[in-house]
């Protein structure tokens, strides 16, 4: 009986080992598998990021769909203050990073945005609006203004675009939509001015209305409109001692904060629908570094576009007339222009120097001139007056 039980322990005992081994050899091979599964998942891992990185390398290297369309409003007869200054913002960036492009205006521009917001661009198939989401986008294809900064000044240009875009933003909106004589001489008749009756009083009224449920939440909505432009004051202070006497905001080269701020002071400084209101105008025109740095960027990025557009008008003009026998009202009116660009003494003879490269305007203007003007010409046509009146 003893015999028996200490085989049957010493067969339990042998089983007890083998299971001990057979546990150990388990958790061996599981650990190995485990390290394999592990490593292989490491691998593919380290793969979908290379494939990450190498598809952004690849849509940053790839060809851009030029040009690139902007839509917005209509300038002329339709668009509001904020999307002005959003439109030309939008159009300095573009002018900055040298892509080209260019602006189709659309009546219902705000509606065909993906944000509901102008201006908005066409890459391709993809559309992009507002100027943040732009910036966005187009510095995914590896474009940026401000890739030469380092971290702390990147960080600096974010608050400042925060800024204003919590200060100019709000303040256009209120003086369009709040202030009663801007409301009613401007705002309602311009955005409301492609619309047929009674559609346009109700895009009125909801504009308005999203517009003031906005600035209520962002605490603008119950200001005066003193406290507005003396928080405008306040930014430019910030603005203004940040440029100091530099040519942009970040040392010699424009960044993003360059491109929006030109839009908004540009904006708001030289649309002739909104001269009357000159509370806001006179606040940004005590700062004249800002005021000088909009024309800046102005001269440097948008004078040839103007200078083309006159070359190409004096030369639609230059075209030679079928009645060439006696001048007519045209002949008077271009000699009055081109007469005062000639003669009229100003700080910046650009516009003398194209009219002067179109020598067939100045022979019109010089011979009008001796015909009609010279001692001549007027004692002669004294003396036919006076056979007349004989």
């Amino acid at each position: 009986m003893h015999a028996c039980q200490m085989h049957a322990f010493q067969d339990t005992e042998k089983k007890n080992d083998m299971s001990l081994q057979a546990r150990v050899l388990h958790a061996f091979l599981s650990a190995a598998k485990f390290s394999k599964d592990e490593s292989q998942l490491n691998a593919k891992q380290a793969g979908d990021v290379i494939c990450a990185e190498q598809s952004l390398d690849l849509q940053a290297q790839e060809p851009w769909p030029q040009p690139i369309t902007l839509y917005q409003p209509y300038e002329v007869e339709q668009i509001l203050l904020p999307d002005n200054a959003n439109c030309l913002a939008v159009q300095a960036f573009l002018k900055m990073c040298q892509l080209d492009f260019q602006i189709e205006p659309r009546k219902n521009a705000e509606f065909m945005s993906p944000s509901g917001r102008v201006p908005f661009i066409k890459c391709g198939t993809k559309l992009i609006s507002e100027y943040d989401g732009i910036v966005t986008h187009i510095g995914s294809k590896g474009i940026s203004l401000s890739d030469h900064l380092d971290s702390a000044a990147k960080v600096d240009m974010r608050a400042y675009l925060s800024l204003v875009n919590n200060v100019f933003v709000n303040a256009e909106l209120y003086i369009c939509w709040v202030d009663t004589a801007i409301l009613n001489a401007v705002t309602k008749p311009r955005h409301g001015s492609v619309y047929p009756w009674p559609l346009n009083h109700y895009l009125n009224w909801q504009k308005r209305r999203e517009v003031i449920k906005k600035l209520n939440v962002l605490g603008w909505y119950n200001k005066s409109l003193d406290e507005v432009f003396d928080d405008v004051r306040k930014c430019c202070i910030a603005l203004s001692e940040r440029l100091a006497d530099e040519e942009f905001f970040f040392g010699k080269d424009p960044t993003e904060i360059d491109a929006l701020m030109y839009g908004h002071i540009h904006a708001l400084t030289s649309s002739p629908s909104f001269s009357s209101n000159q509370g806001i105008i006179a606040t940004i025109r005590q700062f004249p570094k800002l005021i000088e740095h909009m024309f800046r960027i102005k001269h440097r990025y948008f004078s040839s576009e103007v200078q083309n557009k006159i070359a190409e008008e004096f030369e639609i003009i230059e075209s030679p007339s079928r009645d060439t026998l006696k001048p007519n009202e045209l002949d008077a009116l271009v000699f009055g222009h081109i007469f005062t660009i000639i003669t009229t003494p100003l700080s910046n003879n650009k516009l003398a120097m194209i009219v002067q490269n179109h020598p067939k305007l100045v022979n019109l203007c010089k011979r009008i001139e001796t015909s009609l003007f010279s001692p001549q010409a007027i004692d002669s046509q004294t003396n036919e007056t006076l056979e007349f009146k004989n």
